[in-house]
């Protein structure tokens, strides 16, 4: 696949010479050319002017070339907005690509500035001018957005705009500590930042060819202020608590940052054990298996868990249990001579996990016919991971890119489980009981990277790209399992005391070839073809216990394991796109033509299979007066079974919960359309977004589920049906009473969804209907106080597939912060939250409770130094408890969380002095 980059470089560099440089002008917004503006080139190393002339009647220029090397070329005009491009003179003759001027006017179109919100828009790009929100001394990026409209940042740290997840945080424009945007609105100061931009990120090949894909990532980008990127700033923050009866309280935090220009380096160690955590932990598993039970969604994606996680590492929620961690890593980016860029970003993260939860289900198996399910479970995980990411990109000319990505990740993990359950009938009649016990060791390794090439030609929008991809996954693990099991009905025991050794590996490789061509000013079409190839092979060797030997060594052929999978895919497609002033639309589709090729080595049995998929796409985007815009996406999918699906991993953890498998499964087919809208008025400093979501399935894979009353055996099989839907609209309205100095935040959801649910051969439509009302209103003064007062509530009603049995419940929180200030130096902070959940009738009594936290802190030193007393869950009440409702099941989960604890703590906020000198930030507006 590297031939065609090997042309094009011997076609860009082997030209002949002549002693001229052309091109031509054109107004973006007419389409018309441009006479007598005038275009110069410059030296860079001294600013000297080497030649200039002026376009003629028909928007072309011809300029005598200067020696070979680089220069800046800068086209100006009275009605038209100046053009400044970084060009590489490499040969005598250099016809330029079309240049596309903006008119003033329409730029102040596309830019409205308010004082009074200090906010403006320019395109799909939504700024906010840092310094106009108020934030408190030392403030670092989150408390941030918390003040801005439209941003939202929830207690765990999610952080959503206009509705949508923020996956991506850039600080000037680039990564910072990889992919986990949480780290950079954690680490950057608030009083660092001049600017915050929010748009919805195009994918990279879209950036690159100008045309939508229909691919986008809600993402922040951080600009710093200027004094910012030539000097260092920090905090170092220690505190710790002396405890009675539970352990000492610890939580302990340093971040440094330094800026000279294009150079970012940035480090932190987060080491403690009140809850906080650090990065996301798991490099999903997408190719091998695994020992582990099978669950599905409602897309009819298929995950193989074990303890609650896709990829056999143990799940954790850092929000329930306890946990202890330690957590470092460095971010380092540089831009040399705007043509080369790198990122590097190392990390390592230690958690010690301990956890006891209670569980409640109870299955409806006919109007008269239940079954009650009380399991009690531990769980203690030690474990770490290193993880090596980085990026290297090299702009070889104006023409021509070559990108290098790559990642090393190394996992190692221990864990125990234990788990006692017991199930009973209606009247409390035994059906059956057991104690397990699970072990694991596991280490894992994940290697990837990716090399792109880009090459522009002259002729706008028309574009070449080939890229290269390959992921490698190895994992060895070692499981050993006890269960003692007992089957009321008959009276049986069932006892297992084995080991299970796993080696999993997978290989993918893959390559993706696009070309652009443009039709005309406002069409162009997309060619792009995909090939993609898939080794993957699990081992699982289990072994019994041998009494007289004190050995694993008696094999245990049914639950051996030995699969082999290889997947070709072939996925040729193409698209057209329109483009003129507001409107934008694309239509296209492509055909994914897979080779499945699956064999039990154990068993001597293939699945060979062949699936046609399919990805038809459209979009259509309308865009109103630079801050209102509609768009309309529609895509369809193909979700092919997993091997599981067809053959499921032998294993016997839990004897009472089985899963086999389907090899008739056919794929399935997803419709998804949404619509969505969203707008700014920025003289009455209110904005409103709306979002209308459908899937719509085919064929899709859920589990049928066959439920022994007598024993309480459950077997679950994956069968296609038709009919399921989800249906979810969000939305958001935000305004400030002048009167009041107060904002309002109102974020109205409702969400609709029906699945079909077959339990013992009785198929029936669940369906649960959800409403949401989510408010928030802030009033503050700078170095007086700052009030938060928010409502989230939710209700669920729900409607059983087989008996039509209705049942609702419904949650709210009810939460207040506040801070008050005296003397400018003492503050007083608060929070309270009052958690109620209206209980079913399974559930039993209604669950409540009240969490109020307080913190006193003085400054010192112009807010450089900080002494704080912080004292959590004053009232000891924090309970952790979920409930929801699936089809003819209802689950409630209760488990540990930390409780009433205090931190006495010391802050050192430190910057160099040149970050002290106020910003620029008239420059900002303009």
């Amino acid at each position: 696949m590297f031939k065609v980059p090997v042309i094009f470089f011997l076609i860009l560099f082997c030209s002949t010479a002549s002693a001229q440089i052309t091109g031509k002008l054109s107004d973006t917004t007419a389409g018309t050319i441009i006479q007598n503006a005038v275009v110069a080139i410059i030296r860079p190393s001294d600013s000297v002017l080497v030649a200039f002339t002026r376009t003629d009647a028909n928007g072309q220029y011809s300029i005598p070339a200067p020696a070979k090397g680089t220069y800046t070329l800068m086209v100006m005009h009275p009605q038209f907005a100046d053009f400044v491009d970084v060009i590489d003179i490499s040969k005598a003759q250099t016809k330029m690509p079309g240049i596309s001027l903006t008119s003033k006017a329409k730029l102040m179109q596309e830019i409205v500035i308010s004082s009074a919100s200090a906010i403006k828009v320019k395109g799909d790009t939504t700024s906010f001018l840092a310094d106009s929100f108020k934030v408190s001394a030392n403030a670092n990026v989150e408390e941030l957005l918390k003040k801005l409209p439209g941003l939202q940042v929830d207690k765990d740290g999610k952080i959503t705009a206009m509705g949508k997840t923020v996956e991506k945080v850039l600080v000037d424009g680039e990564e910072f500590f990889g992919n986990d945007p949480g780290m950079a609105v954690k680490n950057l100061r608030a009083d660092a930042v001049k600017e915050v931009q929010v748009f919805d990120k195009k994918s990279e090949q879209a950036e690159f060819t100008g045309i939508d894909d229909g691919n986008t990532q809600k993402t922040i980008n951080l600009k710093l202020k200027d004094n910012a990127k030539h000097g260092y700033f920090g905090k170092v923050d220690l505190s710790g608590g002396l405890m009675k009866d539970i352990d000492d309280r610890y939580n302990n935090n340093v971040l440094f940052s330094t800026f000279k220009g294009k150079r970012k380096l940035s480090a932190f160690v987060l080491n403690g054990n009140t809850g906080q955590d650090g990065l996301s932990w798991q490099d999903q598993d997408k190719y091998g298996g695994s020992n582990n039970n099978v669950t599905m969604d409602d897309d009819g994606n298929t995950y193989w868990t074990s303890g609650g996680s896709s990829d056999g590492e143990p799940y954790i929620n850092t929000n329930e249990g306890f946990i202890r961690n330690l957590n470092a890593g460095m971010s380092y980016s540089n831009k040399w001579n705007d043509k080369q860029t790198l990122n590097f970003s190392p990390q390592y993260n230690s958690q010690i996990y301990d956890n006891n939860t209670k569980q409640y289900t109870q299955i409806q198996l006919s109007q008269d016919s239940v079954l009650n399910i009380n399991a009690l479970s531990g769980i203690h995980v030690n474990r770490s991971n290193e993880k090596f990411g980085g990026n290297y990109e090299i702009k070889i000319d104006s023409n021509n890119t070559i990108k290098l990505t790559g990642k090393a990740n190394f996992y190692n993990t221990e864990s125990t489980t234990s788990t006692n359950s017991v199930t009973t009938g209606k009247n409390g009649n035994l059906k059956n009981g057991s104690d397990r016990f699970l072990n694991t060791e596991l280490e894992k390794q994940a290697y990837g990277g990716t090399i792109l090439y880009k090459h522009k030609f002259n002729k706008a929008r028309r574009t070449f790209s080939v890229q290269g991809n390959f992921d490698i996954l190895n994992s060895d693990g070692v499981n050993n399992l006890i269960t003692n099991n007992i089957d009321y009905s008959t009276n049986t025991p069932l006892n297992v005391n084995q080991q299970f050794l796993n080696n999993k590996n997978s290989t993918t490789a893959s390559s993706t070839v696009v070309y652009t061509e443009p039709l005309g000013k406002k069409y162009a079409v997309e060619l792009n073809h995909t090939f993609i190839l898939t080794n993957g092979q699990n081992d699982q060797q289990a072994y019994s216990f041998t009494t007289s030997t004190g050995k694993y060594e008696t094999a245990v052929d049914s639950l051996t394991n030995n699969f082999e999978q290889k997947i070709l895919e072939n996925r040729p497609g193409a698209k057209l796109s329109y483009s003129y002033k507001k409107l934008k639309w694309n239509v296209g589709s492509a055909f994914g033509i897979t080779d499945f090729n699956f064999t039990d080595i154990t068993f001597n049995k293939a699945y060979d299979r062949r699936f046609t998929n399919i990805f038809p796409t459209a979009s259509i985007s309308f865009t109103a007066k630079g801050n209102k815009n509609i768009n309309l996406r529609y895509n369809g999918r193909t979700t092919q079974p997993t091997l599981n699906q067809l053959q499921p991993l032998r294993n016997n953890n839990d004897q009472f919960n089985l899963y086999i498998g389907n090899p008739n499964l056919k794929q399935s087919f997803t419709n998804n359309v949404n619509l969505s809208y969203n707008s700014y008025d920025f003289l009455k400093g209110t904005y409103m977004y709306g979002s209308l979501n459908g899937n719509f399935y085919q064929n899709a894979i859920i589990e049928k589920t066959t439920v022994s009353a007598a024993s309480g055996k459950t077997v679950r099989q994956p069968v296609n049906v038709d009919g399921n839907y989800n249906i979810n609209f969000w939305s958001g309205i935000g305004f400030k009473d002048k009167k009041l100095d107060t904002r309002f935040n109102i974020n109205p959801s409702i969400s609709y969804n029906k699945r079909a649910v077959i339990l013992n051969e009785i198929q029936g439509y669940s369906t649960t209907f959800s409403p949401a009302m989510n408010i928030y209103i802030n009033k503050t003064k700078e170095k007086k106080y700052d009030l938060t007062l928010s409502s989230n509530f939710s209700k669920s009603y729900n409607k059983n597939g087989q008996n039509n049995d209705k049942t609702s419940f419904y949650t709210n929180d009810i939460g207040f912060n506040g801070k008050i200030y005296y003397k400018k130096v003492w503050s007083v902070e608060t929070d309270y939250n009052f958690s109620s959940r209206k209980n079913t009738a399974q559930g039993g009594t209604d669950l409540s409770f009240h969490i109020i936290n307080a913190r006193l802190q003085r400054t010192f030193k112009k807010d450089e130094y900080t002494v704080y007393f912080t004292l959590r869950d004053i009232l000891n009440q924090n309970t952790g408890i979920d409930q929801y409702i699936d089809g003819n099941y209802y689950y409630q989960t209760v488990n540990d969380r930390l409780k009433r604890y205090f931190l006495v703590g010391l802050r050192w906020d430190f910057k160099n002095k040149t970050q002290n000198k106020p910003a620029d930030n008239n420059a900002a507006a303009q």
